[in-house]
């Protein structure tokens, strides 16, 4: 599908202004459409119709999917983090480090996931949680090699 867009807008950019002015009627043609089908939809239908990754993008062009950028985000990171806000084109997370993962790791797969849930989400902010450093007793870290004579 994204090869599909980027050969449009490829072309579009090369395109006279008849052809683009086609090109926006055609769509308003289709969502005109879509958006008929969408009313015909029971809510469960339309979810499912929404989950379809071929058919989501066409839903999210024409402003046609039935869930809110909020649930869609909440959706996409599934509790791997916290979301904190979402404002105009900003989402913000706040993530808890994970053992040995990396966070940049962890935090550019949170930024995939939004997008491709809320393409027109801009900006992905995401707070690391910092974890209190358990102290450790000096003495533990000592080595010993054998039991300890007197």
């Amino acid at each position: 599908m994204d090869d599909r867009i980027a050969r449009i807008e490829v072309m579009l950019d090369g395109a006279g202004p008849d052809a683009v002015e086609l090109v926006k009627e055609l769509l308003g043609l289709y969502g005109e459409g879509l958006a008929r089908v969408m009313a015909i939809l029971e809510d469960e239908q339309a979810a499912r119709l929404a989950a379809d990754e071929s058919v989501a993008p066409l839903l999210l062009l024409h402003d046609l999917h039935p869930l809110d950028v909020r649930a869609r985000v909440e959706a996409a990171i599934s509790g791997s983090a916290e979301l904190l806000a979402v404002e105009d084109d900003l989402v913000r997370l706040r993530v808890r480090p994970a053992g040995c993962r990396s966070s940049a790791t962890a935090a550019s797969a949170l930024r995939e996931a939004v997008r491709a849930a809320a393409p027109e989400i801009e900006h992905v902010d995401i707070e690391v949680e910092r974890e209190e450093t358990p102290l450790i007793p000096v003495e533990s870290l000592a080595a010993r090699s054998g039991p300890r004579t007197p």
